[in-house]
């Protein structure tokens, strides 16, 4: 009963997700890359947008999750313990801020607008999913080699 709950909320607070995504244009990429444009023409509008969300999110997460030994429908909280900034995780936001930037799509909205059912969307998300699937097996066999690198001067 408790898995089942826990799928309906997900399903509930991604579709609420979707709606907030769709009511604010985030999801509009000619939007979005006018916000990012800070030297152009800026449309400051979906600053107001992260500004909701935080004013929302900030006092539900001081007064009830951060309280919480555990969440109320899964067994533990997902919050990171990496606490570092390393290469990769600078790398990372590089490459999905260009992306980012060059498409005016974020991954959260380009879910929302697959709705829509316009082919550049199904191609950006087709795109993205090939880049994560890309990007995992170049790390997996980087940090493989790392492994055998490491096992091989041990043997010396």
């Amino acid at each position: 009963m408790k898995k089942f709950l826990f799928h309906g909320v997900s399903l509930l607070c991604g579709l609420l997700f979707g709606a907030g995504m769709v009511i604010s244009q985030m999801v509009n990429p000619a939007k979005v890359i006018g916000f990012l444009d800070v030297t152009g023409h800026w449309d400051i509008s979906l600053m107001f947008v992260m500004l909701g969300a935080l004013i929302v999110f900030t006092p539900v997460f001081w007064l009830i999750i951060n309280r919480r030994n555990r969440p109320l429908l899964a067994g533990t909280f997902s919050f990171s313990t990496l606490k570092k900034i390393n290469c990769r995780l600078v790398a990372g936001s590089v490459v999905f801020g260009v992306g980012w930037g060059l498409s005016g799509i974020c991954p959260g909205p380009a879910l929302a607008r697959m709705s829509f059912m316009e082919v550049n969307t199904w191609v950006f998300f087709a795109s993205m999913l090939l880049g994560l699937a890309g990007t995992q097996y170049f790390v997996q066999k980087v940090n493989n080699r790392k492994e055998q690198l490491k096992l091989s001067l041990m043997e010396k």
